[in-house]
């Protein structure tokens, strides 16, 4: 008998009722794709959680997943190796594994940082707020608010978190709702206001638009369109007789 996959802590129907009733494409949406889920391992601590976060930072899923089961090979317990164990590690070792510098002084920052306290336990996170969490846990090195809404989402199942930033979210937003461009952060954040207080789910379904579509819709998704009034400011007019003064004091970008 398979084991039941961890339930979110707020009422996922409620959720797909709200978002069903906000529009009919969203409707269509979550009628044609699969159900909101959560991480599948109820035992993965945050210190390990956000350990396989930072194995997977940059690099395909599959090379990832190759690097973090030799890092837990490290361990003798078959799981990741604990914050004891991680800190008595040589860097050489995480750099076999196939950890770069920077990804070997992260997980070791976070093992430090979990013995101290900054890292709660997955008890003590159920009771922090989000704000909480992302101040404590981007104290962490190599750790972001992209890798703490992740964390918020897939391990804590937090109900109302809607990383703007996240390239998969913006994509998704554009082919649910037939936009040629991807939208800025700051329009897609104005935007999802009305998914509030599930748009934890809602940037859910935004992923499974990107995956129904495939990767050769999304490729045709150009970038935020760019203000004309903006662009005048990136590119100053300059007569003849100053461009090569204006080169000199021309701002960078």
């Amino acid at each position: 008998m398979s084991e039941a996959l961890p339930q979110p802590r707020f009422d996922l129907q409620a959720a797909i009722k709200h978002l069903s009733g906000l529009d009919e494409k969203l409707k269509f949406l979550i009628a044609e794709t699969d159900a909101f889920q959560m991480d599948q391992d109820h035992l993965q601590s945050p210190y390990e959680a956000l350990l396989e976060a930072i194995a997977y930072q940059s690099i395909s899923g599959k090379a990832a997943a190759t690097i973090f089961g030799r890092i837990k090979a490290l361990s003798p317990t078959g799981r990741p190796p604990s914050p004891q164990e991680m800190l008595k590690l040589r860097k050489q070792a995480l750099r076999k594994a196939g950890l770069s510098g920077a990804k070997a002084e992260a997980m070791k920052d976070l093992a430090k940082k979990t013995i101290e306290g900054v890292v709660p336990t997955l008890e003590e996170a159920h009771q922090l707020t989000d704000e909480e969490l992302v101040k404590r846990l981007t104290s962490v090195r190599g750790i972001g608010a992209w890798t703490v809404e992740m964390f918020l989402i897939f391990r804590l199942g937090r109900p109302d978190v809607l990383p703007i930033h996240d390239l998969g979210i913006q994509k998704g937003w554009s082919i649910t709702y037939g936009k040629k461009h991807k939208p800025k952060p700051k329009e897609l954040l104005a935007f999802g206001e009305r998914w509030r207080p599930y748009r934890t789910v809602a940037s859910w379904y935004m992923w499974r638009a990107c995956h129904r579509a495939g990767n050769a819709a999304m490729r045709k998704i150009r970038p935020a369109q760019v203000r004309a009034a903006a662009r005048s400011k990136r590119k100053p007019v300059r007569s003849r007789s100053s461009t090569s003064k204006s080169r000199k004091s021309r701002p960078s970008r």
